[in-house]
């Protein structure tokens, strides 16, 4: 067989650290990976192996989330690392769960866009955990949107409604992916001190027409108290109705999910899969586990699967590469485009300039 290397934040593993409930829940999970395929076409699992328990034991302090504290002081929980673009993108149900224990109101991040970390938050992670999010906040910046309009990252600074508008439609679009989910939308704009008057209203304009809060984030200036106006915001979005309902039915068959998705949150015409990923999906359909949710693996500079497509493309191709049975994660795993699963990192880590020194002072963290 053929086979290679995966980031860690992108394996099996990883995922099963996140969506496991329990230490119960962790080992069976961890038994369900499949390994191989005996010449009779049936999954060899780490269960047939008897590896699972061993594997649970190496895990068994790692399921436990980490309490932290933000710089002012607060309590924060932090626990898992999948990316989102390549993985499910979100944090571990047990810290989630074990915030909800212990906080009247609890905010839980998912990486990148809302066609990635969000749409896998709302269709595998909150479907297998039970959780149902009361509101949703879709975090955007000016200097975003005017690249996505055509604008230069050298000029991002200058002031430019046209570009603006131009790029807008790409937050629109994240704004109607997360509507379909019949949840309120807070936007808020991460401020930066280029930002002007005039385009923080045509945004603060244009989302609240599109039924939407809006709130100016000026946290990374001042703290918690340039987040007075969001939190109010989000406390009003509270009071609102939400009727969350994931996208799809995972009974559905795994071209018809993968459908869904690519068509209601990529905007995609079509999809076109390699004999391989037609292999694949055929294969996990004879085996029984075709009623899993989808994880798609895309790029996260485009809604579509070619990263040169800003704004919000239309009439393209969403191309399927290869699809994997997470059985462990019960997840379905589908490659899209030219993504990869083992991306390169910085040449210089952040881990090079942490340092400590004999009475124990950590320097280097930021």
């Amino acid at each position: 067989r053929e086979d290679g290397f995966m980031i860690s934040v992108a394996s099996e593993v990883m995922a099963i650290l996140c969506l496991s409930n329990d230490l119960k829940d962790l080992k069976k999970r961890l038994g369900q990976i499949i390994v191989a395929y005996t010449y009779e076409g049936r999954p060899v699992t780490a269960h047939d192996l008897k590896a699972e328990g061993a594997m649970a034991s190496l895990m068994k302090d790692a399921i436990k989330p980490n309490l932290v504290q933000t710089l002012e002081n607060t309590p924060a929980i932090l626990h898992g690392g999948p990316f989102a673009n390549i993985a499910h993108g979100c944090n571990s149900v047990r810290a989630t769960k074990y915030a909800l224990k212990l906080a009247d109101i609890v905010i839980t991040e998912a990486g990148f866009g809302a066609d990635l970390g969000a749409e896998k938050f709302l269709d595998i992670k909150c479907r297998k955990a039970d959780l149902h999010p009361d509101a949703i906040v879709l975090v955007a910046t000016i200097r975003a949107l005017k690249y996505n309009g055509g604008v230069s990252k050298n000029d991002l600074s200058a002031e430019n409604l046209q570009a603006l508008k131009a790029g807008f439609v790409n937050l629109e679009k994240h704004i109607e992916n997360l509507q379909l989910y019949k949840v309120p939308v807070v936007v808020t704009l991460n401020a930066f001190v280029t930002d002007t008057q005039a385009e923080i209203d045509f945004v603060k304009t244009t989302c609240e027409a599109l039924g939407c809060e809006f709130a100016l984030s000026q946290v990374w200036e001042k703290g918690g108290l340039g987040g007075i106006e969001l939190a109010n915001k989000v406390l009003l979005a509270l009071e609102k109705e939400s009727h969350f309902k994931p996208l799809y039915e995972v009974t559905a068959s795994i071209k018809d999910k993968i459908s869904t998705i690519a068509t209601q949150i990529y905007g995609a015409e079509g999809i076109k899969y390699s004999s391989n990923a037609n292999r694949a999906i055929k294969k996990i359909t004879e085996i029984g586990l075709n009623d899993l949710p989808i994880c798609i693996a895309k790029t996260q500079y485009s809604l579509s699967d070619n990263p040169l497509l800003l704004g919000r493309p239309t009439g393209f191709e969403l191309t399927v590469s290869e699809v994997r049975v997470s059985a462990g994660a019960e997840f379905i795993v589908v490659i899209t485009g030219d993504v990869m699963t083992m991306p390169g990192l910085p040449k210089r880590p952040s881990a090079e300039s942490i340092d400590i020194d004999e009475k124990g002072r950590i320097s280097g963290l930021f």
